[in-house]
């Protein structure tokens, strides 16, 4: 995860279109890595680095290449302002050891697009400025895997990609027929990504794509032919799509009346779920890979078994739904495979998901509750927030877990998936914060990072 921008006014959608940059502020230092360079020179928190060897970087990419010479003359200032020239010479390629504030150092590239079914506009007003920034940015898609729609990319930006050799990007497809892409992203250069991936076949250069399903829109026949589509630039040696992932659009209660989108209800997710598993037995004879994976939601919308754990091959967008479930039930049935008969202390416990998962999850409970003196209680919420009955653990806010555990019996202490707060902070995603619920509750709450963690926290150890 990248983090949220603190400070500093992103690009306009004008501007990114025009190719406009903003002067790049200095790199705000937020840790040094014991024992390394940065240490023994003395850099602190809060030291901001303006240039190295004369070149003021742009971002993290530019600042990890450019650290990579021999020689370096560093430009510094303190938190007072003092300004710093500092040589040194190292091994090439040696890590300085700084890490910063933020990823990029010019601006936030935005998103230029106006997709009916785009997740940041269904959300309510007031709640904090990062929530409503809707990143297109192709370094954020380059360093952490975001996805990017390639619509706003200057003729600079292009250039940058091909020489800096940054691949793979993550890139929204949705469709490959040009009308109908133009017309979801409500965008005419939409039309332009066949193009556009003809020019990464051509270069060598790769991405990961993904497609969001919009019944009524782009599934049926126009899924095949984007499933299609994309494959034939799957193949060979060096591949310019290495995997599709197809996942269900998410609405909620808060989008514009009259955008004509309508949920993905049980039907039809079987009927995508028909239309793709054949397609990926034929990429499998053709390419010896599945190639386009549906996210566990279609199975668990379907009510239908998540495949087996290799289907999913080498689990190339797990980030994105495909197969971290599947991952994470494997991890459980690991770190489950050896418990005691019994617990020295009784113990109490709930654990809270979203509703969606639930089931799913529910074997990995009954086991755990086999050991004598643990007991287990699931609770599979919906969300009330965003107007979702069937919800992934991810979604659910501070206050759904508020109304959803209400009046229940929590046991002793409440198992708390930390894939529900915001990278690095204690916030949820209606802004309100882990310390308001362990007020609110009348239990402990603890953080789960992983199965070892559910394990370990159920039988005391």
């Amino acid at each position: 995860m990248w983090n949220e921008p603190q400070a500093g006014i992103p690009l306009a959608p004008a501007e990114a279109a025009a190719g406009a940059a903003t002067l790049p502020r200095p790199a705000v230092v937020t840790g040094v890595e014991p024992d390394s360079i940065a240490e023994e020179l003395g850099f602190q928190p809060g030291d901001r680095l303006l240039s190295l060897n004369g070149i003021r970087p742009r971002d993290l990419i530019d600042f990890q290449i450019l650290q990579g010479e021999e020689e370096l003359v560093l430009e510094v200032e303190d938190p007072d302002g003092t300004q710093h020239t500092v040589e040194l010479e190292k091994d090439a390629d040696e890590s300085l050891g700084l890490s910063f504030s933020e990823a990029l150092f010019d601006g936030l590239r935005q998103c230029n697009n106006h997709c009916a079914f785009c997740f940041i506009d269904q959300q309510p007003p007031g709640r904090r400025r990062t929530l409503y920034l809707k990143d297109d940015d192709y370094r954020l898609s380059f360093l952490y895997g975001s996805y990017l729609t390639l619509t706003n990319l200057t003729a600079a930006d292009w250039q940058r990609i091909e020489e800096q050799r940054l691949s793979p990007l993550f890139v929204s497809v949705h469709a490959t027929d040009p009308e109908l892409r133009s017309r979801l992203l409500v965008n005419p250069r939409g039309a332009l990504l066949m193009d556009q991936l003809r020019w990464f076949a051509a270069r060598r250069l790769q991405i990961h794509a993904q497609v969001v399903v919009c019944p009524g829109l782009n599934d049926g026949e126009a899924l095949t032919r984007t499933l299609q589509d994309l494959a034939s630039f799957a193949g060979g040696e060096w591949p310019a799509v290495l995997s599709t992932a197809v996942v269900p659009v998410g609405l909620t209660r808060f989008r514009p009346d009259g955008d004509a989108l309508r949920p993905v209800d049980r039907q039809t997710a079987r009927q995508v779920i028909e239309r793709v598993e054949p397609l990926q037995r034929r990429f499998q004879e053709e390419l010896g890979s599945r190639f386009a994976w549906l996210s566990d939601e279609w199975y668990l919308i379907a009510g239908l078994p998540l495949p087996p754990r290799a289907s999913y091959e080498d689990l190339p967008q797990q980030e994105n739904g495909v197969g971290s479930i599947r991952a994470f039930l494997e991890e459980l049935d690991q770190a489950t495979r050896d418990l005691p008969e019994a617990v020295a202390q009784p113990r109490r416990c709930s654990w809270v998901v979203g509703r969606l998962v639930a089931e799913a999850l529910a074997p990995v409970v009954e086991r755990l509750n086999r050991v004598r003196g643990v007991t287990l209680r699931l609770h599979g919420l919906p969300s009330p927030y965003w107007g979702q009955d069937q919800v992934v653990t991810g979604l659910l806010t501070g206050s759904d877990l508020l109304a959803g555990l209400e009046g229940r019996d929590l046991g002793d202490c409440l198992l708390l998936p930390r894939v529900m707060l915001r990278q690095g902070e204690d916030v949820f995603l209606d802004d309100r914060t882990l310390a308001e619920l362990r007020q609110a509750l009348p239990v402990p709450v603890h953080l789960l990072g992983g199965a070892d963690d559910l394990v370990a926290l159920c039988l005391g150890t």
